[in-house]
């Protein structure tokens, strides 16, 4: 017989949010490991003694936790979202018939929290992990990726003095009719008045005019050239209103925005995020690596473990970052850029000397150190006497149609680059380089991709690396689940080595034994014979 359900509200109901999640499921498992407890003590110097009672720091933790494993980073979203899952509820404590928080006070209250609260909660995550024996701390793959800000880039505005840059953007007018005019003004200007003074020396205004030049020519007559982003910008000569502490960047192949860099340390052994932090998206990877490293390094070392290998693509290398490993006793495998040379092609160095040895025989010396203005390295500077070069049959094809005289640089850290490429070709260089590759890019896929930082939802860098810290959290949660439903369902090879120290132990009882045997079979020998 057809059945038909015919539903009717109940004015009494026995229901416990318990009985209706299973033990299997994820925040049910994640509650049972997940105790933040220790937030309360952290977070009481925040609330006043008085008033009305603030979301519970505990609660607030887990949602914004919710929020990124949910891969939802809109608040308004989130509390809708967590309303609808009985799971969630009972992961946050809130019963059924409870009135979740409204999502105002989510972003107030990850506003009043500090930094050092989110960090203190992803290392207190990350010491799960190294409980669970997910870390090794041996070699560390290091990254980076532009998150987008939370700004838009038609909201760019001139840098002052206006007149000075106005000026100067005058005589390339052509290249933007849009810096005549702000489209999509920010509501207010929350950039201090160092943000919004021009900085430029006139060197890098004479470069950011040639660059405009160029933009003009290969840019403002194709089709799409009027949409957003299409015109050339420099963090040098705009600032964002909105967001101050967002900067311009670009991806090869990608429009421009306003970004933020987010730079990501991950263990290799299991893939765990062992550091995460929010910079300015115009720096270059090279200028925070030592950050980086004494961060991770002291964070380890408190754990037992030592920092021996670093892995990070080129945008790392200098030879600032080679010294500064070597100084600490750590090995890099960070390939160098492309167009780092250990001098010109055919001239051979003479590291006893300091000097180089040109195809023609003669010895071009070392003169001085100076610092790169482009670049803020130290180089050092070689030139060999114009007399010499004068007599040189190979003077035309060495010095050029102008040059009087060889003059070349090469960067001051030369041996560090030396020592750094002969590691990177051993064997073991090649593996970790895939190792590299296998490791951290995967784990940065995964958060842009499925745990919310695609985007930053929020205003300032220091709110940007509070949502990097949470993302971070999420995703080494997950691992940390995964990595205990591995350890369970494998616990008959935990007990191989204990079978294995009963096999030696038999073998050397057997081979005692047989020694034993074996005299005693020798002794009566010996005395049949007599």
């Amino acid at each position: 017989m057809q059945g038909k359900k015919i539903y009717q509200e109940k004015l009494f109901s026995d229901f416990r949010l318990s009985d209706r999640v299973a033990e299997t499921n994820f925040y049910y498992r994640l509650k049972s490991v997940l105790h933040l407890d220790f937030l309360y003590k952290k977070t009481s110097t925040y609330y006043g003694r008085s008033g009305q009672r603030s979301i519970d720091p505990v609660v607030f933790f887990k949602l914004c936790l919710v929020g990124y494993l949910e891969n939802i980073i809109s608040d308004r979203k989130l509390i809708e979202h967590c309303s609808m899952r009985l799971d969630i509820l009972y992961f946050v404590g809130y019963d059924i018939d409870e009135t979740l928080p409204w999502h105002s006070t989510i972003s107030r209250t990850r506003q009043l929290f500090p930094e050092e609260i989110f960090e203190q909660v992803f290392i207190h995550i990350l010491e799960m992990c190294i409980g669970k024996g997910m870390v090794k701390g041996r070699t560390q793959a290091i990254d980076s990726a532009p998150v987008k800000a939370n700004a838009s880039m038609d909201s760019l505005e001139l840098k002052v003095p206006c007149q000075d840059l106005e000026a100067h953007l005058a005589a390339v007018r052509h290249i933007s009719h849009r810096d005549q005019e702000v489209f999509r003004k920010a509501k207010e200007n929350k950039a201090s008045e160092e943000q919004q003074s021009i900085t430029a020396t006139k060197q890098e205004l004479k470069s950011i005019e040639s660059r405009n030049k160029n933009w003009s020519k290969n840019q403002d007559r194709r089709p799409g050239a009027n949409n957003k982003g299409s015109r050339y910008t420099s963090n040098k000569t705009h600032y964002s209103p909105t967001d101050p502490d967002a900067r311009i960047s670009v991806k090869p192949g990608k429009a421009r925005k306003l970004n933020y860099s987010s730079q990501l340390s991950v263990d290799t052994a299991n893939h765990v995020i062992t550091d995460i932090k929010a910079y300015h998206a115009d720096g270059k990877d090279s200028q925070y690596m030592e950050d980086i490293v004494d961060r991770v390094q002291r964070r380890l070392w408190k754990s037992g473990f030592q920092l021996e290998n670093v892995l990070a693509d080129t945008g790392y290398s200098s030879g600032e970052v080679y010294a500064y490993l070597e100084n600490k006793e750590i090995k890099g495998y960070i390939p160098p850029h492309g167009t780092y040379k250990g001098g010109p092609d055919g001239f051979e160095y003479i590291k006893s000397e300091d000097h180089y040895i040109c195809p023609n025989r003669a010895i071009v010396p070392f003169k001085k150190v100076f610092k790169d203005y482009r670049t803020q390295t130290l180089k050092k500077e070689y030139r060999i006497s114009s007399k010499i070069c004068r007599d040189c049959p190979l003077s035309l094809s060495c010095l050029g149609k102008t040059a009087k005289e060889k003059k070349f640089s090469v960067t001051y850290y030369r041996e560090e680059y030396e020592r750094n490429n002969a590691r990177l070709a051993t064997p073991k260089g090649k593996v970790m380089k895939a190792k590299r590759q296998s490791t951290v890019e995967p784990v940065f896929g995964t958060l842009t991709q499925f745990m919310g930082l695609r985007k930053i939802n929020t205003i300032g860098i220091k709110q940007a690396n509070k949502v990097m810290h949470l993302s971070a959290m999420a995703y080494n949660l997950k691992k940390y689940l995964k990595f205990t439903e591995k350890r369970v369902k494998s616990e008959a090879k935990a007990l191989a080595p204990l079978f294995f120290e009963k096999l030696v132990l038999i073998q050397t009882l057997a081979f005692i034994l047989s020694t034993q045997i074996f005299e005693i079979s020798t002794s009566i020998f010996k005395i049949k014979e007599v």
